[in-house]
This record gives C-alpha cells, sequence and structure tokens, in this order.
C-alpha cells in the first residue's frame, strides 16, 4: 500500500478547514500553513497548523520540502517573501506561475488576451488616478465597474457594480486610486461561472457555478468582499457553453505559457452571448470545497494538475449539485463595524459539512464569532432542491447575535443565464 500523499495548504479559514477536510476523507495526508492571523479555529479542527508564529514559511513546517503539494487558497501566496523559495523547493504548486498568474492578477492582461482570442469582453479601461477615470467616462459614458487592477486580498480598492453615470463619477471621486482603478463597461446581472483544470496543454471541464455576491435578499445592496452564497452543478459536459466560448479559445496561449493548473471564468449574458468579466487561477472560496467534495480522489487529481500531466477526474456518484450558505456576523458587509467576540450557538447536530470561519476557540474550547463572516454551510446531493433544502435546515442550527444569512439563494441567477 502506497504512502498518502501529504498535502500542505496555505490559507485561513473556511476554505481551508473544507479543503483540508475533503482532501483528509479521501485519504491524504493534510496540515495546513496559516497565512493570516485569523481564521484558525476551522483549520486546526481538519489537522496539523503551522501560524506566524510557530514558522516563518511554509517550508518551515517538518518534511514540508518532501510533501506532495502545496494547495493555496489564494493569489497571497505569490506576493510572500518566501515566495520564491517556495518555487524554488520544487514541491508542486496548485496555481498557476509567471505568464499563467498574470490571467487573474493583472486585470488588463486578462482583456488583452481575450481582445486577441476574439472573446467578448466588456469595454474597459485602465486609468492610473481618478482624474484619468473621470476623464475616460466622461467622453464614453455609460455605468462602469470599478474594479482593481491589481487583484489581491489587501487591494486599496474592492468592487463597485455603478449601473449608470452618475453613479460612476460618484464612486470614481470616493475610491481609493493608489494603484489605479480598472473600468468595466456594466452589463447587467446575469453571470455564471465555470470551473476547469487546465494540464498537459488541455482543458478539462468540472462545475458551473453561481455565486450570490450582493449582501442581501433579492440581490439587494452591495457587492461583499466575498459570496453569500453559491451552487455548484457537476458540468464535465460544458452543457452552458461557458467553457466552449471563453475557456477553450485560450487554449493556445495555455500550451504557449505552459499554464497548468484551476482556471475560473466568471461571465455575464449579454446579448444572447456570454461576456468574460474575470479569470481567477485558483480553486474558487466558494466553490473550492464543494467541488473537493464532489471528486473522487481529489488529491491525486490536483496533484497531477500541478504536475503538469493528464487527467481523468472522476465525479462521485449522486453529488451532482452542491449548495454553500455563509453565515454573515455582526456589520458585514460593512466591514468598518464591528462588534464584540460573541458565542457561537450550535443547536443539534449538523448533516450536512459546516466550515468555520472568523471564530476561536474560548478558554473552555467552545467556539466565539471575532469578525465578519462566521461559517460556510455546505451540502451536497443528486438535485439542487435537495442540496439547498439540506443546507438551510443547518444553517438555521447556528445561533450568533446580529448573524444573518441569504433566504433566496437558488431562486434567481440559476440556471445560468438567468437574472
Amino acid at each position: 500500500m502506497s504512502d498518502p500523499l501529504d498535502v500542505i495548504v496555505l490559507g485561513v479559514g473556511a476554505f481551508t478547514h473544507g479543503v483540508m477536510r475533503a482532501l483528509a476523507d479521501d485519504g491524504a495526508k493534510v496540515r495546513a500553513f496559516l497565512t493570516r492571523n485569523y481564521g484558525h479555529y476551522g483549520p486546526r479542527l481538519a489537522g496539523e497548523c503551522w501560524d506566524a508564529s510557530q514558522a516563518s514559511s511554509p517550508l518551515d513546517l517538518p518534511g514540508a520540502r518532501q510533501a506532495s503539494l502545496f494547495l493555496p487558497m489564494s493569489l497571497e501566496w505569490a506576493l510572500k517573501p518566501w515566495t520564491a523559495e517556495v518555487l524554488d523547493s520544487g514541491v508542486p504548486i496548485l496555481c498557476p506561475t509567471g505568464e499563467g498568474l498574470r490571467l487573474e492578477r493583472e486585470r488588463d492582461c486578462a482583456r488583452a488576451l481575450c481582445e486577441r482570442f476574439g472573446i467578448p469582453f466588456p469595454r474597459s479601461y485602465f486609468a492610473a488616478n481618478g482624474a484619468e477615470a473621470l476623464h475616460y467616462t466622461r467622453r464614453h459614458p455609460a455605468g462602469y465597474v470599478l474594479k482593481n487592477p491589481l487583484c489581491a486580498p489587501n487591494s486599496p480598492l474592492h468592487t463597485i457594480a455603478c449601473e449608470t453615470v452618475a453613479e460612476t463619477e460618484a464612486w470614481i471621486r470616493r475610491v481609493d486610486d493608489r494603484e489605479g482603478i480598472f473600468l468595466q463597461e456594466y452589463l447587467g446581472r446575469r453571470e455564471a461561472g465555470h470551473i476547469a483544470l487546465v494540464s498537459a496543454g488541455e482543458l478539462y471541464s468540472l462545475v458551473t457555478n453561481q455565486e450570490y455576491k450582493r449582501a442581501f435578499d433579492g440581490n439587494q445592496g452591495i457587492v461583499a468582499g466575498a459570496p453569500l452564497g453559491g451552487l455548484v452543478e457537476a458540468d464535465p459536459e460544458d452543457r452552458y457553453g461557458l467553457a466552449a466560448e471563453l475557456l477553450r479559445p485560450l487554449l493556445p496561449w495555455f500550451r504557449e505559457v505552459r499554464f497548468h493548473g484551476p482556471v475560473q471564468v466568471t461571465a455575464m449574458r449579454h446579448r444572447d452571448r456570454w461576456h468574460v468579466l474575470e479569470y481567477n487561477v485558483r480553486l474558487g472560496v466558494t466553490s473550492g470545497p464543494m467541488l473537493s467534495r464532489m471528486l473522487k480522489d481529489p488529491a491525486s487529481v490536483f496533484l497531477a494538475a500541478a504536475r503538469n500531466l493528464p487527467l481523468r477526474p472522476v465525479f462521485k456518484p449522486g453529488l451532482r449539485f452542491g449548495c454553500s450558505l455563509t453565515l454573515a456576523g455582526y456589520g458585514y458587509p460593512f466591514t468598518s463595524l464591528e462588534g464584540p467576540e460573541v458565542p457561537v450557538e450550535v443547536r443539534g447536530p449538523f448533516s450536512c459539512d459546516v466550515w468555520w470561519n472568523e471564530v476561536r476557540a474560548d478558554s473552555a474550547g467552545a467556539p466565539v464569532a471575532t469578525g465578519h463572516r462566521v461559517a460556510d454551510v455546505c451540502a451536497l446531493a443528486g438535485e439542487l432542491e435537495d442540496a439547498i433544502a439540506l443546507a438551510y435546515e443547518n444553517i438555521r442550527r447556528i445561533r450568533v447575535m446580529g448573524s444573518y444569512f441569504r433566504t433566496d439563494v437558488g431562486r434567481s441567477l440559476w440556471p445560468p443565464g438567468s437574472e
């Protein structure tokens, strides 16, 4: 019998907790290097973890240079003091590097690639500062989505969806433009996504997904820092055409730059065509744990992609759909509002996955909410309605003062292309 794969997850919170548990339940040896100073409670429930007080680099973990795989949760791994050392170690990492990483890191790179390969992309412009952004929007009046030009968790500008000219001008005057402003014409709300793996020069479709990014029921409120809910559907046949129209045209470029690893496209249906909004090159925060649960032997599939080898992803029978619900804490999505730490009350055992986020254990070991996102509740089933019902049944077993969750996930924005 061969030794289990040794996977080191780089991250914190619910995503790290969920991926660690999914890989461990399928037989991998899983541990984590905690990259931020919060969100440690969940990962520590799933395996051994090291934080900054215990290790200054993932390579400080025992036997890390002989590990099978590094699995990062966000792009921040590529911006750390230890990034070059990790790359030089030769341990495979589930994320493109070099030119491939630019597909997500630099929004204008994605725009230019879409132009090169004839992929629809909203009218967009990189402005070096607010004054230049205002000058552009006055020459091309429309509603624009304001985005950070360089994607990173600590970017000074997070997405603001402006639907009119007046809203756009008002927010350009307000946002932090230290890194510039990426303007992308607003095309509506009929959004959807598709996640695939690229390896050995081929594209392997995995799931089509939806993220409920606005804070409140009815898709009202601002676009939150992370989604409040999500749906996934196993879709290796690409039944909605997102991969065919928006990912497969990039295959020559994927081969040119030896891109290998995850790729997610987020797209908008506009005038009967899909348009690229952005690409991501990592497992999605809401979709990654569910995808890991849906695949047979996910650690081996991820390792093969990290090594740029041909893949044979197989889905577990009976797990075609997934639903994720976020329990948001006091003040969210307005993160300038902060409350005290309060107890997390759990009423009865869970019958689906619950991944803890900004939570810590008190002196008695009981969970205490410490921030704006408390937990993600994830349910899988053969039918969409069953996954949604199971997720709602379980999230109602958690009570935290001032918390809330969306009650309408699945009632809009699905099937993909719907409003």
